[in-house]
């Protein structure tokens, strides 16, 4: 259904660049499809949508623009995308009119261009209706109901549809359709301007285009021909623009805004001045229109979280570039319960309740000024920070201490404490931070010989009673459940027998347990909970734990003596061993175990419990060491523990390694089917790498891996193990080189390392 005609919105306006050059996997292979469909539209449909494949530089003028530019060299390596790093010199021979000598190099990726936004929109839709597709035009949905049978009922100024499953791509109105089902969606709307100059007599007798420019230090944006003139757009990084924070007019159709030079006057002079030949063909046309931003710059595409089988696609600033791969991708996790690639970035689930309307704002503000910057691995973005509700009992107390906090679903979470007269901010580099390399090192040093303590009330929580809760909760499970006072750990699947999340399951009383997971994953985590439980006959009951409780975990060898001495009933309790006790006057759960891999304990219940609980353990143990989600990482990997990088919708449990927690010969639970047959057909397996380390750069993430030439899979995780002195990773590679032993190498800042 159409509002208006088809390119409505932003659509038409788009400039309509699309670019292979990212560092993410997922949407290099959103891309990879756009550019491959784009390229083959007017084959299959004889509509051509004017894809102008001129290729595109991004210009480094810096070390750090350099050092990511090979970071994205690296992840193009792995998704055998064409791209080189060119020197200037090499610029100037591919674009002669702009002017860079200034720059250390360039980023060329040669497939890259930009289309007719009309031309793509119309060839799709040609394309759609000769595959059986309607599309009604000049028809507003006006309500959305869910009927009692579950389905939805869609009420338009032409009539009513019902429906099983519902897709919100309603781009501007996205936020005030979700809201009619009381979903406060996160996207704002951002005004961006881009301008087309007159013709450019020099271009007039040239018989290719010039490549696409992207220059974050001097234009903030990007410059490219179009036709025969110039093309330059801009997203400010000074006084960033929303409109219809309270709502898109319904009847906008084409809306353009009057053009604010003064706020982008400063690039636009500098887009000129680097590029000489536009300065006296004057500005014919200035282009001011609105682009729906959600908080992080990434799109919100999958599940609208407690609406079931109501999908959003919405939020895609870079809709040209990333909607068809994007598209693809929903369309399989609809049919099949999951999509092909990691749609974690993507998935609106990531944002709770949490995320409210001052918060979605100030976020799309900061991403706007954001879009062309350097993106630093653990790039800590600060507006709308600290987090008003996302404030455990010990926030204060650790800021005094020396935390630098980080967002983590909605909470802030220490990553890491500053300490001996270092600065309490965040440190950035592509490279290794001998400071931060240091304070993480003996973080982890102080939780390997002696004492730690981390406040990881970040973590989803979830209570699952009831007579029936156990036969309930094994219904999803693959694992075994738990026998009283223990806990599991548990991968929750999707249809396909792909990993949904990880969590573990405590069970505390015969009918009632505890489940906990990653921060990111609370509304995924209550959406599977809940969904289930509404196809479920029996006596079942779910409490949201996870803005009540905080949690505290406190790890190492000197924590025996005064964790026993503080928390009664834990002095005998074994790995995976939990029970109810009392604290502070407080009821809280205690379980023996440890992400770090020492002896520890993890501690859940009231705020005011948890609180006096890290007192009372620092006091007993006064040589107890605050530490963060930095150090905690370091040590999980050491420990080969995988993480969220691993546990993806992407993987099977035995591609993941870790179907050996799986109960093969349950007769039913969630996805059995397909992960039986995943068993015996594996694409992937994770490794687990020893790295050459040359004391400079550790990598971050997504670098590609080869074997003898032959690039065989990708890195998830990566980090120094300080305890062993080794860089360590986790990688998904191809079956025949998973043994032991094998000798392979890692692209890390486009060069080559090796690894076993």
């Amino acid at each position: 259904l159409e509002k208006a005609e088809l390119t409505s919105g932003s659509t038409w306006h788009a400039a309509g660049q699309i670019t292979r050059a990212t560092a993410s996997r997922s949407l290099g292979e959103v891309v990879d499809y756009g550019i491959n469909l784009y390229q083959n539209l007017e084959e299959e449909t004889g509509q051509s949508p004017t894809f102008h494949r001129c290729g595109s530089l991004r210009i480094a003028y810096t070390r750090d623009d350099s050092d990511w530019l090979r970071h994205i060299l690296s992840a193009c390596a792995g998704l055998d995308f064409p791209a080189e790093i060119i020197s200037p010199a090499q610029m100037r021979k591919l674009h002669p009119f702009y002017a860079a000598d200034d720059s250390l190099c360039a980023l060329h990726t040669p497939d890259d261009g930009h289309l007719d936004p009309a031309g793509a929109t119309f060839a799709l839709a040609k394309g759609a209706r000769m595959n059986g597709v309607r599309i009604v035009r000049r028809c507003r949905a006006i309500a959305i109901e869910q009927t009692a049978g579950g389905e939805w009922l869609v009420r338009t100024n032409r009539g009513d549809i019902v429906c099983e499953h519902l897709v919100n791509a309603g781009g501007m109105y996205a936020r005030q359709i979700a809201l009619w089902n009381n979903y406060d969606l996160p996207a704002t709307s951002m005004t961006h301007h881009y301008f087309v100059t007159g013709a450019v007599k020099e271009f007039a007798s040239l018989q290719a285009e010039f490549p696409v420019v992207r220059d974050d230090l001097h234009v903030s944006g990007y410059v490219r021909m179009e036709q025969k003139s110039g093309l330059i757009g801009i997203y400010e990084k000074e006084n960033p623009n929303t409109v219809w924070n309270d709502g898109a007019p319904w009847e906008a159709e084409h809306e353009l805004f009057t053009p604010d030079y003064p706020r982008v006057e400063k690039y636009l002079a500098n887009a000129m001045e680097r590029m000489p030949v536009l300065e006296s063909a004057g500005i014919r046309r200035a282009v001011h229109g609105a682009i729906s931003h959600p908080p992080d710059g990434m799109p919100l595409v999958g599940p609208a979280p407690g609406l079931q089988n109501y999908w959003c696609f919405c939020g895609c600033q870079i809709g040209i570039g990333w909607g068809p791969g994007l598209a693809l991708q929903l369309a399989l996790w609809m049919q099949n319960g999951a999509a092909e690639i990691n749609m974690r970035d993507f998935d609106p689930r990531r944002f709770g309740k949490w995320a409210k309307r001052d918060y979605q704002i100030a976020k799309a503000k900061e991403d706007y000024v954001l879009r062309h910057e350097v993106p630093f691995p653990h790039f800590n973005r600060l507006a709308a920070r600290p987090m008003a509700d996302g404030k455990s009992p010990l926030y204060d107390r650790l800021l005094q201490n020396g935390a630098i906090y980080e967002e983590a679903g909605g909470w802030e979470r220490p990553r890491w404490f500053a300490a001996n007269g270092v600065a309490q901010k965040d440190m950035y580099s592509f490279r290794r931070d001998s400071v931060l390399h240091s304070v993480v090192g003996a973080e982890v040093k102080a939780v390997r010989e002696c004492a730690g303590l981390i406040d990881i009330s970040a973590f989803a929580k979830a209570e699952v009673y009831g007579k029936d809760a156990a036969a309930f909760l094994d219904s999803l499970s693959p694992a075994p459940l738990p026998k009283l006072n223990r806990a599991r750990l548990a991968h929750f699947l999707t249809e396909n027998g792909r990993i949904n999340f990880e969590s573990t399951i405590w069970r505390v009383d015969e009918d009632r347990f505890y489940i906990v997971c990653a921060a990111f994953f609370e509304d995924r985590m209550r959406d599977m909970l809940m969904f289930a439980r509404a196809q479920f006959a029996g006596d079942v009951q779910i409490v949201n734990r996870s803005r009540q409780w905080a949690a505290l975990s406190a790890n190492g060898p000197a924590m025996q003596n005064a964790i026993a001495k503080c928390v009664p009933k834990t002095e005998s309790m074994q790995w995976m061993e939990s029970a109810q006790t009392e604290f502070c006057g407080e009821q809280i759960l205690a379980c023996r175990m440890s992400y770090a891999g020492e002896f520890g304990f993890e501690f859940h219940g009231a705020p005011k419990a948890i609180a006096a609980l890290y007192d009372a353990i620092g006091e007993e143990e006064k040589n107890a060491r605050d530490y963060g989600s930095f150090a905690m990482n370091a040590m999980r990997m050491e420990k080969m523990f995988r993480g969220a990088s691993e546990l993806t919708n992407e993987v099977s449990l035995s591609e993941a390694g870790v179907a050996q927690f799986a109960d093969w010969q349950k007769s039913s639970f969630v996805g059995r089917a397909a992960a039986l047959s995943a068993r015996d057909n594996l694409q992937w397996r994770c490794i687990y790498l020893r790295v050459a380390d040359d004391e400079k750069n550790d990598g971050a993430g997504g670098e590609s891996v080869f074997c003898g030439g032959e690039r065989i899979g990708a890195v998830s995780s990566i980090a120094f193990g300080h305890s062993v002195g080794e860089l360590l990773a986790f990688a998904f590679v191809r079956p025949a080189h998973a043994a032991a032993g094998t000798k392979l190498q890692i692209m890390i800042a486009g060069e080559l390392r090796a690894a076993e």
